[in-house]
């Protein structure tokens, strides 16, 4: 795509002067609608070193209110960002709605270093774009702009700047290993650059392959851009979102028919649950070492015993390794992201286990039902969600996903029994009451969910939990069993 620039012809320093103010002050002019139409924009300046990158983020936020933007630079993943899913350190730098983002380089600069290096052979690095394609197009589709630039340089000209920073003592820190190193492997680079391009254009967000032979005149050319991109997702309606990818799916059951007949008696329970307990302690100092990171997640109903199910689980496990993270009603920042972005932030590093007491599928059942989001919103959640789990299993993660399933008469029961104990009221409220009213809108939702979600690579397991200690039992074998063929494939 490279050889796809058009040079930037140079204009009279007093007309290049007029252009480039008035572009600038334009910009400063929609920060205020963006802020109050909530749209959330990404700038994206990639390029070669040396491209000026850098200074014109600095010329483009000149005129803007600080308060309603952020620049991010992303070099080289830090010991933290590498312990964590590819896209965890793009995800979570996420804007709030209505806030512009400037990124200093980004997923293209990565992809390319890890491309040349060696680091990805060519099934990694069609995974890299794919992973690449599915986050641009998420974000897109949840209302973000995304304005992609490319700021292009030849392999002279690029020497030549390195060569004037070094040759001043007070620049020549801004000289990296890496920018010699790429002005070295040129050609090698262009390459490289030129087939990411390539693979992640998109009509709903181009590349602009930018002239950056002259910084000055590229300037005003950028603006205008960004500024035209503004104005035209302002003025955009909502869309149903972009076609996503196509998961293998699992065939499914309903729940109304899920037997709930199995359980288990006292004695044979407590010599079932030492054993799986003793063993996953054996198997989380493993994972721990091979850096393997799990991520377990519970859904089911009101009282059916999910709290009781993790409890044993996390009984077993070392307390430095692991996080039981509850889910609640989105908090005030979380909604002014991406509805997956909470998610992302709280993802384990590898060799850790995360533990959701609810999970990202709020999106389908409870947001669904309750009206929190749109219908095209909750319809694409389920190729979202299906993504989102793809990534952590790219990531090298063992996902299970666990539908903890009581019947209407059961759970009755259960909040009748919490009400009448003193010690388990604090359990049971309003809005459980409110939603036990809901049970054949939410039965609908679940066997939805299950049937769109319970993918070949991370199926749905139902634990009938009409009997607490087999529901126990089983949800801990299943969790062993994975480990165990997660660690016989390291």
């Amino acid at each position: 795509m490279l050889h796809q620039m058009e040079p930037i012809p140079g204009t009279d320093k007093a007309l290049r002067k007029q252009r480039t103010a008035q572009a600038l002050t334009r910009l400063s002019s929609q920060q205020l609608p963006v802020r109050e139409k909530k749209l959330p924009v990404i700038v994206l300046i990639e390029g070669w070193s040396a491209a000026g990158k850098g200074s014109l983020i600095s010329k483009l936020i000149r005129d803007l209110d600080p308060r309603f933007y952020n620049v991010i630079s992303f070099d080289r993943p830090t010991d933290t960002e590498s312990r964590h899913p590819w896209l965890w350190r793009y995800f979570t730098q996420i804007p709030e709605y209505g806030k512009l983002e400037f990124l200093d380089s980004g997923w293209v600069e990565q992809t390319m270093r890890d491309l040349v290096s060696g680091k990805l052979d060519r099934i990694q690095f069609q995974k890299r774009i794919e992973s690449i394609q599915r986050f641009e197009r998420q974000l897109c589709d949840d209302g973000y702009l995304v304005v992609r630039f490319f700021l292009h340089i030849s392999r002279k000209e690029q020497k030549k700047r390195i060569n004037r920073l070094l040759e001043n003592k007070d620049t020549v820190w801004r000289v990296s290993d890496f920018d010699r190193w790429q002005n070295e492997h040129y050609k090698e680079c262009k390459e490289a650059y030129d087939e990411i391009l390539e693979a992640t254009q998109s009509t709903y967000h181009p590349w602009h392959i930018i002239d950056a032979s002259n910084t000055k005149e590229a300037l005003p050319v950028v603006s205008h851009v960004l500024s035209e991109a503004i104005d035209g997702a302002m003025k955009k309606k909502p869309s149903s979102g972009q076609p996503a990818g196509v998961f293998p799916l699992l065939p499914t059951q309903p729940v109304s028919s899920v037997d709930l007949s199995p359980a288990m008696d006292e004695k044979d329970y407590k010599l079932q649950l030492k054993d799986c307990q003793n063993r996953l302690k054996e198997l989380h100092n493993r994972i721990y070492r091979k850096r393997i990171p799990v991520v377990i997640a519970y859904e089911g109903w009101d009282a059916a015993g999910k709290g009781g199910n993790i409890r044993r689980i996390a009984n077993a496990l070392d307390a430095r390794g692991f996080e039981v993270l509850p889910i609640a009603s989105p908090t005030p920042e979380e909604l002014r992201h991406q509805y997956l972005w909470r998610f992302w932030t709280r993802l384990p590093k590898d060799g850790h286990i995360a533990i959701f007491d609810r999970t990202w599928y709020g999106r389908v059942m409870v947001e669904r039902i309750e009206g929190f989001c749109s219908d095209a919103e909750w319809q694409r959640a389920y190729a979202e969600i299906n993504e989102f789990e793809q990534e952590l299993m790219d990531w090298g993660a063992v996902v299970v996903k666990y539908w903890i399933h009581i019947d209407s008469d059961t759970q009755l029961e259960r909040f009748q029994n919490r009400q009448k104990t003193p010690e388990k009221q604090w359990k049971i409220t309003d809005e459980d009451w409110r939603n036990r009213e809901k049970w054949p809108q939410y039965e609908i939702a679940v066997n939805d969910m299950l049937q769109k979600t319970s993918t070949s690579a991370a199926p749905w397991h139902i634990i009938e939990s009409k009997d607490k200690r087999f529901a126990r039992i089983k949800a801990m074998k299943i969790l062993i069993d994975a480990i165990e063929k997660a660690l016989a494939n390291s």
